[in-house]
């Protein structure tokens, strides 16, 4: 199996929607997942399985004066633990280093303890918490922070 990443195109916003249905209690919609292409302070990369040429992972940020706040990361849940969401982490520090941004934020419901192990390792330190912030169950989130 080959992955690819790359910045997301109009190609992907299906699988982008489909992969979003399929992680998140609360998935976002497909106009706003079009929107974001369109977005100047948003940046998603997807991952691609070439073999079958679908969207298996993406994540999204939003970059405001050299700041980016991670809005999304999933991994369609038939390739996960292959390592696809680190890849995808790690393509978007780079981006983010790139584009000279001075850190990266995020928030992640407190009971993802493997997502927030994964941002651990790369770097991601708690810096506060968010209570009831989830508008599904009103689970609190943890807010973490890279330094670039």
């Amino acid at each position: 199996m080959k992955i690819t990443y790359n910045l997301m195109t109009n190609k992907d916003v299906n699988g982008v929607f489909n992969i979003s249905n399929a992680c998140f209690s609360m998935p976002w919609s497909i106009e706003s997942i079009e929107g974001e292409i369109n977005n100047p302070l948003a940046k998603y990369i997807v991952a691609r399985d070439e073999d079958s040429n679908l969207v298996v992972g993406f994540v999204g940020i939003w970059i405001v004066v050299g700041e980016g706040s991670i809005t999304n990361i999933a991994v369609h849940p038939d390739y996960r633990k292959q390592g696809i969401g680190a890849k995808l982490l790690e393509s978007l520090i780079n981006l983010c280093t790139h584009l000279d941004c001075s850190l990266i934020n995020l928030e992640v419901r407190a009971s993802n303890y493997p997502a927030q192990n994964l941002y651990e390792k790369y770097g991601f330190v708690v810096d506060g918490l968010r209570k009831g912030y989830y508008e599904d169950n009103k689970e609190d989130a943890i807010l973490m922070t890279k330094y670039l």
